[in-house]
């Protein structure tokens, strides 16, 4: 196995969808709003491949060539990736994740299981589509979190594929939408 481990948390490879300039304004304007409302946002995330993105999968071994591949050419057809902002979710325990959850067509969820059939060392089960809004955010807090978050239901526009390896700290992009 080899994978990213910074102060003991294991960083994984990651292949990943990121939204269209609009789609990237949006979700940090709800950062921004978080942050301002003194919240955890991703905007306290300052590592330099921080940005909105939507991971497709996520393993603790690298992603092959052949996987980044397959990957490219499923992915190519089917950018700009329309999805709908469908609410919110919750993940976790007393510190949770809040994201968009999204609506995306049938096809990329299948783009998502099919990866996922080709990779190994998967840390979750399944596959949900979400924005990530705040990490690590105390359960306590949610409710404020909720009422500053914008709930207006908009769409957003998939528009690149990435490949994120934290053994190389590089982010690399596979396929850009028209």
């Amino acid at each position: 196995m080899s994978c990213g481990t910074v102060a003991g948390v294991v960083r994984l490879h990651a292949l990943e969808l990121t939204p269209d300039d609009a789609g990237q304004t949006a979700v940090r304007a709800d950062w921004q709003a978080l942050r301002d409302a003194g919240l955890p946002s991703q905007l306290d995330h300052r590592g330099t491949t921080n940005e909105p993105h939507v991971t497709l999968v996520a393993t603790e071994e690298p992603v092959t060539p052949t996987v980044r591949e397959l990957a490219a050419a499923l992915t190519r057809p089917l950018l700009p990736v329309p999805a709908q902002v469908a609410g919110l979710v919750v993940f976790g325990g007393p510190r949770v994740t809040l994201a968009w959850a999204l609506e995306v067509p049938d096809e990329v969820t299948g783009l998502a299981l099919r990866l996922r059939a080709e990779t190994r060392g998967h840390r979750h089960r399944g596959w949900l589509p979400h924005l990530t809004l705040a990490r690590r955010l105390p359960r306590e807090q949610l409710e404020a979190a909720v009422r500053v978050l914008d709930h207006g239901r908009r769409a957003v526009s998939l528009a690149r594929l990435r490949l994120w390896d934290p053994d190389a700290a590089t982010i690399t992009t596979l396929v850009a939408g028209p």
